[in-house]
């Protein structure tokens, strides 16, 4: 036993070494090769330095000669340079940030425009209020209707958010379409009509789509220059980080945009992807800023919504219950929002009736809404109760404004001057003024979003928030008229933070990010309530992902796209499910030797688009799936009339009587000429031709000369030589 004992401690101590030993010969061989590298590097240099110098290229030829040959040597080598560093990350992220705050500027001004054209149409009517409906009603709906037909007709794929699709693309699926240069005319052109019809429409969703579209544009005509943008993966990356360009160039909000495009569009995000988003977003951000600086619409480069709410004591700690109602409000409200808005496409399709009517006449549903929702904001109507003849940016505007509005429910305490005076009603105080708001605004951009145009659905949902924060702000300083503060300093409420709150909380609902409260810091320029913007913001995306999916998973899910979301709360025993517990076992599928009855049973068998491919029935390797549509194609092709007189004419042309091994399989195609039978009746579908079986023994082989043996293999309809391995019919 003993020297049994000393037998296994050797033994273990002999695998130890064996192991060591194997580490030192590894580490070995990366050294050794290292230094081999090294020393094949230095002996090619030496024996290039020994050979003698290569001649320029004869391109160089034309212009060594001259006065200003060196010149215009350098200017060539310059530009072959330059060109040589357009495949650099950086040179393609410059050209994307550039473009797309050029089109973002131009949007703008366009959106702007029209808005300011509505409104002159609206005061200089002022003497007929008949006048000033028509003309409050028919210019929205004119351009609607435009922007709906104008996609209808140019590119469907343009119509919607965007975001949906780009969750899809990213995550390897082709939409053929969607990433086309006519897609990308159809949605900058329809979504400026669609804003500057003055509909509660955001462009966040659309302008992530546009960037992409955008990116993917470059990419093409980039790979110009080279063939490295023809790669899928370089691609993939490139609208990864255009996704971030989309936001950043919209808001003016590069890390909130960064960080909303990896909240919204990726499960799984590569890292090496992050300096490009931060990049291209924040010189897009720049070039934006710069261009409204440019434009003399500000002095110098600002937020977006830049506010002034006292630094020193911007919100007392017995405030932070009141943010944290809002954020569970606006979870529920969040929650709602995705519930009505899927609840509206299901019942207008669901309606047979109305779909079906709806199918005929496409441009009456969007006219009709944008004719709804104007009757509802016009100003001397029902409009003064809500603040109608604002625009969106002027709402949000006096919505962060640091003023109390009211005290104790009175509404003459406070001089409106400017655009607050939409607020003001004379019969009515602020707040009846801002529950109408937020109870119209949140049906009507619920059901304004469903409209076939191209749309997105963060800033209406961003300003709903906004005033509902502004409403318990409010509501606030009218409970506490001089403060909450304990101490001999007063300090008074400011409704703007609770409105900035509020903004972020329900968009972050809706959306399911957390990223809104940093787009909320830059669009307002200010980082005073990030406290109570966090607490809001988490606990609205705890409640509403307990209740409903985002925005975004909830569309995906209405147009069945091919996405597989995440699994939400509650649902956390799906994780044990297996595939085997809910795959289909009994599917038909096409092997690569089956003969052409079996491919033929597989067809009539089974109404699957797409068949399986797989190596053979015993050992079920998947090879690939091949669509049905092809496989009939190709056996039209292969049995077609022309094929067979095809096969006449070398079977005449052959001298030597050449046919395949007997041992063979093959399909033989009867006609008049080859056989003395009378040929089938045509049929009317091209894959039931006339087929006969050819026997496999020498006894029963017809005579040479007297019959077609031309082997039609099923491999030749997956592979490109069709004469290889012919198959027998059985």
């Amino acid at each position: 036993s003993g020297s049994s004992g000393g037998t296994m401690a050797s033994d273990s101590e002999a695998q130890r070494a064996l192991q060591y030993e194997q580490t030192l010969m590894y580490g070995r061989y990366t050294q050794d090769l290292g230094t081999f590298a090294k020393d094949e590097a230095a002996r090619l240099r030496l024996q290039e330095g020994d050979s003698p110098r290569p001649c320029r290229p004869s391109e160089l030829l034309e212009y060594t000669q001259g006065r200003c040959a060196p010149c215009r040597v350098c200017a060539l080598q310059c530009q072959r340079f330059l060109i040589s560093k357009v495949g650099e990350d950086w040179v393609f992220l410059i050209l994307l940030g550039l473009v797309m705050a050029l089109v973002s500027w131009a949007m703008d001004f366009a959106i702007a425009t029209c808005l300011q054209a509505q409104k002159w149409m609206y005061g200089g009517l002022d003497t007929n209020v008949l006048l000033q409906y028509m003309a409050w009603v028919t210019y929205p709906t004119v351009l609607i209707t435009f922007s709906a037909g104008f996609t209808q007709i140019l590119a469907p794929q343009a119509v919607g958010s965007g975001i949906p699709e780009m969750k899809t693309i990213l995550r390897g699926v082709v939409l053929k379409e969607y990433l086309t240069l006519k897609t990308f005319v159809a949605k900058v052109i329809g979504l400026t009509c669609a804003l500057g019809s003055g509909m509660p429409l955001g462009k966040e969703g659309p302008f992530v789509h546009i960037a992409s579209m955008c990116a993917a544009l470059l990419s093409r005509f980039l790979s110009l220059f080279g063939g490295f943008y023809e790669n899928e993966a370089r691609n993939i990356e490139m609208l990864a980080a255009a996704c971030a360009v989309g936001v950043g160039c919209c808001f003016a909000a590069p890390i909130g945009g960064v960080l909303f495009s990896i909240e919204v569009t990726s499960t799984f995000f590569a890292v090496r992807n992050y300096w490009r988003g931060f990049f291209a977003a924040t010189f897009s951000a720049f070039i934006f800023r710069v261009l409204a600086v440019w434009n003399k619409d500000e002095e110098t480069i600002t937020a977006l919504f830049k506010t002034r709410f006292r630094l020193d004591f911007p919100f007392d700690l017995q405030e932070l219950p009141a943010f944290a109602v809002i954020g569970i409000a606006s979870g529920f409200g969040g929650a709602l929002f995705v519930y009505l808005n899927r609840k509206i496409v299901q019942f207008m399709r669901r309606q047979k009736t109305i779909n079906r009517f709806l199918m005929k006449k496409r441009l009456l549903f969007p006219a009709l809404v944008t004719l709804i929702i104007s009757t509802l904001t016009f100003p001397p109507g029902f409009g003064q109760f809500m603040a109608g003849q604002l625009t969106q940016k002027d709402t949000l505007v006096t919505l962060f404004d640091n003023q109390t509005w009211a005290k104790q429910g009175l509404s003459d305490e406070f001089e409106y001057l400017g655009i607050l005076e939409a607020w003001r009603h004379p019969r009515s105080n602020v707040f009846v003024t801002l529950v109408v708001f937020i109870l119209m605004k949140f049906w009507m951009s619920a059901l304004a979003t469903t409209i076939p145009v191209p749309c997105g659905a963060f800033m209406p949902v961003f300003i709903i928030g906004a005033a509902f924060g502004r409403l318990v702000g409010e509501s606030m300083a009218a409970w506490f008229p001089d403060g909450i503060h304990t101490d001999s300093n007063i300090y008074r409420i400011v409704p703007g933070g609770y409105a900035v709150v509020g903004a972020a909380a329900l968009s972050g609902a809706v959306t399911h990010t957390v990223s809104t409260a940093v787009i909320v810091f830059e669009l307002t320029g200010q980082i005073s309530h990030i406290l109570p913007v966090m607490i809001a913001v988490i606990l609205a995306n705890a409640v509403a992902q307990s209740l409903q999916p985002s925005l975004y998973d909830s569309i995906i899910r209405i147009k069945k796209l091919p996405y597989l979301p995440e699994l939400g709360w509650g649902h956390h025993e799906k994780y044990n499910v297996r595939v085997e517990d809910i795959m289909v076992r009994d599917i038909h599928y096409v092997t690569l030797n089956c003969k052409y009855r079996d491919l033929q049973q597989v067809l009539h068998s089974t109404k699957m688009k797409n068949l399986p491919l797989v190596e053979s029935a015993e050992s079920m390797i998947l090879l690939g799936s091949i669509e049905r549509a092809q496989v009939g194609a190709l056996l039209s092709n292969q049995l077609s009339p022309h094929r067979r007189l095809l096969t006449l004419r070398q079977k005449v042309l052959s001298e030597d009587g050449h046919r395949l091994s007997d041992a063979s399989i093959r399909f033989q195609i009867s006609t008049e000429t080859s056989s003395g039978t009378p040929a089938r009746p045509a049929l009317r579908k091209p894959l039931k031709p006339a087929l006969k079986r050819v026997s496999s023994s020498p006894a029963d082989s017809p005579p040479a000369g007297t019959t077609d043996h031309s082997g039609i293999a099923l491999k030749s309809l997956f592979c490109a030589n069709p004469t290889a391995e012919p198959t027998e019919v059985r």
